[in-house]
C-alpha cells in the first residue's frame, strides 16, 4: 500500500520453501518408544501410527466403528488425503480390544495433549537407553518410516501413495528416502531345480545370481507391527 502512495515500483519476492528430508530411524527405535509408554491408550495410538502410516489427525479422528477385525478404515481423512482401508496386525487388534470404550472415538484426546505426552516419553527413553537419536523422532516419523520402508521393499510408488492416502503423487515423493539395510535384514534361500525356483518366487523371493549351478534368492524381512 505504501509503495502505491509513494509511487515506488516494487516486485513482490517469491518465496519457495525448501523441503528437508525426514529423519529415518531404525524400526527398533520406534518399538522402544512404544514399549516404554506407560499409558495403554498412548501406546496403542503410537502402534496405530506405525502400522497404518496415518496422519496424526486422522488417527485421532478414528472411531470404534472404523475398527473391525484386522482392519482400520480412515473415513475422515485430513485435507489432501483420500479415505482408505488398512490391514493391521493381531498385536494391534489385541491392544485396541484392551482399551475401554468410553467414547465414540478410539483416542478421545487432543493433538496438543498427545504431543506433550510424546515429548515426555521421548526424553525419558533417550536418557534411559543413552540414545540421542530418539530425540529426533517425532510423531510424523512413524509415517515417514512406514512409507520409506514400503517403497524400499516394493519399489511401488503408487502403493505408497495409496497407503498414505495422498491425492497427488508429488506429495508422496518426499517420503521415499531410501535407507541402507544390513545383510541380516534379508532372508536368503537357494534353489537347484525348477520346482524349487518356482516355489521361492511364489513366496516373494527375488533372484540375485547363480553360482555353480545353484540359484541364489533373497527377500527383505517385512516391516510390520
Amino acid at each position: 500500500m505504501a509503495t502505491k502512495i509513494l509511487k515506488i515500483e516494487w516486485t513482490r519476492p517469491k518465496y519457495v520453501q525448501e523441503e528437508a528430508l525426514p529423519f529415518i530411524p531404525e524400526e527398533v527405535e520406534l518399538d522402544q518408544l512404544i514399549a516404554a509408554t506407560k499409558s495403554k491408550r498412548m501406546a496403542t495410538y503410537l502402534q496405530t501410527l506405525k502400522e497404518t502410516f496415518a496422519d496424526l489427525g486422522e488417527a485421532l479422528r478414528l472411531r470404534w466403528i472404523d475398527f473391525s477385525d484386522n482392519t482400520i478404515t480412515i473415513n475422515k481423512p485430513v485435507k489432501g488425503h483420500s479415505p482408505r482401508q488398512l490391514q493391521i496386525s493381531n498385536k494391534l487388534v489385541l491392544m485396541l480390544n484392551l482399551l475401554p470404550r468410553t467414547s465414540e472415538k478410539i483416542f478421545p484426546t487432543t493433538y496438543r495433549a498427545v504431543c506433550k505426552s510424546f515429548q515426555r516419553i521421548r526424553k525419558r527413553v533417550a536418557q534411559n537407553i543413552q540414545n540421542p537419536r530418539i530425540n529426533s523422532i517425532t510423531l510424523t516419523t512413524f509415517r515417514h518410516l512406514g512409507a520409506t520402508m514400503t517403497y524400499h521393499y516394493t519399489k511401488n510408488i503408487l502403493l505408497v501413495k495409496k497407503l498414505l492416502g495422498h491425492k497427488k503423487i508429488k506429495n508422496t515423493m518426499k517420503y521415499t528416502q531410501l535407507v541402507h539395510f544390513k545383510d541380516d535384514e534379508f532372508d536368503v534361500a537357494s534353489a537347484e531345480t525348477l520346482e524349487e525356483t518356482k516355489e521361492l518366487l511364489a513366496t516373494g523371493f527375488d533372484y540375485v545370481t547363480e553360482m555353480k549351478g545353484i540359484k541364489l534368492f533373497r527377500k527383505p524381512k517385512r516391516f510390520n507391527g
